[in-house]
C-alpha cells in the first residue's frame, strides 16, 4: 500500500517516556537502538495497518491514533475483536508464535504507526528480562479483556451488552475535556460489530439509552450523562 505522506521520525527515548509503552522499560541507550532499527509512518482513516493471513514483518507500536482489530464471519459481517490506542502494540502474537496474522488492522482516525524490526524486537525480547516481563504483562492483560468480551457476548443479552460497550470505549480512550463525552467517534455500525449485534438494534438501543438520559447523542459523539444508570444497565460481573 503507498501513503501520501509520513508522520515525521519520533525518538523512542521521547515516546516510551511520554505514553504507556512495553519500552518504558528499556534505558537510554537501548532505546537509542530500538531507533534505529524501527521505520515509522502515516495512516489515514479508515487505512489499513495489515491484513489477516499476512505474514508478520515485525512489531507495531502506536505512536498515536486509535485503531481497530477486526475479522470477518463466515456471513460476511464484520467483527470487531479490540481496539486498541496509542502506546499499544500491535502484531506480537503472531510475531511471537511465527504465525499469520488472524485478523486486519484498520485506523479509526489519522494515527503514527512505528514498525519495530522483527529480528531485532525478537532478539531484544530474548536478552532483556524487563521487556520480556512487560510483555507478559500485556499479553495476559488483552487475554483478560478477549475473555471478559466472551463472557458477555455469551451471557448477556444485547441491551446489557450495548451498555458494556459504551463503559469499555470510555475506559479504553477516556473523555473528551468537558469530562463526559468519550474520546472516540465510531459509526454505529462499528459499536454494532463489536457488540455483536445489527446496527438496527444498536441505533434502537442507543436511542432509548438517549431518551432514558442515560446518554446524549451529537453525531458520532456519545456523551454519558448518567454513569450510575449506565453500570446498572450493563449489569458488570467484574
Amino acid at each position: 500500500m503507498k501513503f501520501k505522506h509520513a508522520e515525521p521520525h519520533r525518538a523512542c527515548i521521547t515516546c516510551a517516556k511520554a505514553i504507556h509503552s512495553i519500552f518504558a522499560v528499556l534505558d537510554a541507550e537501548q532505546l537509542i537502538e530500538l531507533n534505529l532499527n524501527k521505520t515509522c509512518t502515516y495512516f489515514k482513516k479508515g487505512q489499513t495497518i495489515f491484513t489477516e493471513n499476512a505474514l508478520p514483518l515485525g512489531l507495531y507500536c502506536i505512536n498515536s491514533g486509535k485503531i481497530k482489530l477486526t475479522t470477518t464471519g463466515l456471513d460476511g459481517k464484520e467483527q470487531i475483536l479490540r481496539l486498541v490506542k496509542d502506546g499499544d502494540i500491535l502484531g506480537y502474537r503472531s510475531l511471537l508464535a511465527n504465525d499469520r496474522y488472524h485478523c486486519n488492522a484498520v485506523a479509526l482516525e489519522e494515527c503514527s504507526v512505528c514498525l519495530v524490526d522483527k529480528h531485532f524486537f525478537m532478539q531484544l525480547a530474548a536478552s532483556n528480562q524487563k521487556l520480556c516481563m512487560a510483555l507478559f504483562k500485556k499479553i495476559s492483560e488483552d487475554l483478560k479483556t478477549a475473555e471478559e468480551h466472551i463472557v458477555s457476548l455469551s451471557q448477556k443479552n444485547v441491551r446489557e451488552r450495548v451498555a458494556e460497550a459504551l463503559l469499555f470505549l470510555k475506559a479504553t480512550y477516556g473523555f473528551e475535556e468537558d469530562g463526559q463525552t468519550i474520546n472516540v467517534q465510531l459509526s454505529r455500525e462499528e459499536i454494532a460489530d463489536f457488540v455483536g449485534t445489527s446496527t438496527e438494534s444498536t441505533i434502537r438501543l442507543l436511542s432509548e439509552f438517549n431518551t432514558a438520559k442515560i446518554i446524549e447523542l451529537h453525531g458520532k459523539k456519545i456523551k454519558i450523562i448518567n454513569y450510575d444508570k449506565l453500570e446498572k444497565t450493563a449489569n458488570l460481573m467484574y
